[in-house]
């Protein structure tokens, strides 16, 4: 529908007889649909009349406003989310481990297999992104600048055209500029206005708000709820998102930091890698039917991620780049493992489900399984 050659004509046909651009062949892929709302309802009826699944695939960069529909689509068209590539996706991670098999059969034995990838690799490849156009045969210098070309064409030109609203490309990058210096954090959206505010003064929190907003429909931005078990005080448990972006990448060119930079600082690169984890666990929690969270309370147990798939099996997961960290990673799982079984022997009238995983997801080469249960597994060998 963006095709310069065609996209007038396409849009006259939309606006007199949407229907004729639903003829031809199926399953028929209409991209960036979004130019043209109508085409979603002359989709749901074309579905009603001819009483067939899979005629159609609707794909666009951004999200509409459900005013511009008539119908949901409900029980006609089915939603996806379409993420950056994974490092399976890519060829970085060699999937020798498979999430769907542990969650199977929690006992398949992972000892001993290896990942390939050193950290400079994925260092690299946090930077280059998921983006497919990446695995283009071309220099790593022209890989890197996908992400930023990409950030620029969001600041200068898309966080506008989404809903035809004039926004200030310098307060767009700003912006994004803080979702990158709290990657992965609880920080308050206060903070990060003052944060904003320190460059751009006078920007309000409708206005912070509102490119938030515009982001997050241009899925730039893709924070992670919270999970909310009931085994302690509303009051206690931390319930704000955590600020991440859709691609670990977006936040490496907005902060101008280079592979080679972040080489010699592996504690911002911490960030980056658990926002690639981010990334990677929501491509494979997609094919598994989950859903993806975190838990963190004031007393400062956590757990970086909780994927739960819709049989109410889940696991725990934390994001641990060094092998140092694997110790207290471990240790915070367990924490929370016997905070729900203490819970359930307290509260025998709402049990809660035992972790069916506990899982440290590294930046090491080996993955194994500790004599606590714990997996230990690098990312560079994860899988759907």
């Amino acid at each position: 529908m963006q095709d310069p050659d065609s996209r007038e004509g396409y849009l006259a046909t939309a606006r007199t007889k949407p229907s004729l651009l639903l003829k031809g062949e199926t399953p028929r892929l209409i991209d960036e649909w979004q130019v043209a709302p109508v085409l979603w309802d002359a989709v749901r009826n074309a579905v009603d009349e001819r009483r067939k699944k899979g005629q159609f695939i609707l794909t666009g960069s951004t999200v509409i406003n459900d005013t511009e529909i008539m119908h949901t689509g409900t029980g006609r068209i089915a939603r996806m989310s379409m993420y950056p590539m994974s490092l399976y996706e890519s060829g970085e991670s060699n999937g020798l481990v498979s999430l769907r098999e542990l969650f199977d059969n929690p006992s398949t034995d992972i000892d001993g297999v290896v990942s390939s990838l050193s950290v400079e690799e994925l260092i690299f490849a946090a930077c280059r992104g998921g983006w497919p156009a990446s695995l283009d045969n071309m220099s790593d210098t022209a890989k890197l600048l996908i992400a930023k070309e990409y950030v620029d064409i969001i600041c200068e030109e898309d966080i506008s055209k989404i809903d035809n609203v004039r926004r200030n490309p310098v307060l767009a990058r700003l912006v994004m500029r803080s979702y990158a210096r709290n990657l992965c954090t609880l920080a308050k959206k206060t903070n990060m206005l003052k944060d904003v505010s320190a460059e751009m003064e006078g920007t309000s929190i409708k206005t912070f708000d509102d490119y938030v907003d515009a982001l997050e429909r241009l899925f730039v931005i893709a924070d992670i709820p919270a999970w909310n078990p009931a085994i302690r005080s509303a009051t206690v448990i931390r319930t704000s998102r955590k600020r991440c972006f859709a691609d670990p990448a977006i936040a490496a060119a907005v902060a101008g930091l280079a592979p080679q930079a972040l080489a010699f600082d592996m504690k911002t690169f911490g960030f980056i890698y658990e926002c690639l984890c981010m990334r990677d666990l929501k491509v494979y929690s997609q094919a598994l039917g989950g859903k993806l969270s975190y838990y963190h309370d004031r007393y400062g147990l956590e757990a970086d991620a909780v994927l739960h798939l819709q049989d109410g099996r889940y696991a725990l997961i934390e994001c641990k780049l060094g092998s140092r960290d694997i110790d207290a990673g471990a240790a915070h799982l367990l924490e929370l493992k016997n905070l729900i079984q203490h819970h359930n022997e307290k509260d025998s009238q709402i049990q809660l489900r035992l972790p069916d995983l506990l899982v440290i997801l590294t930046g090491g080469n080996m993955a194994y399984t500790r004599n606590d249960g714990v997996k230990v597994i690098p990312v560079g060998c994860l899988k759907d």
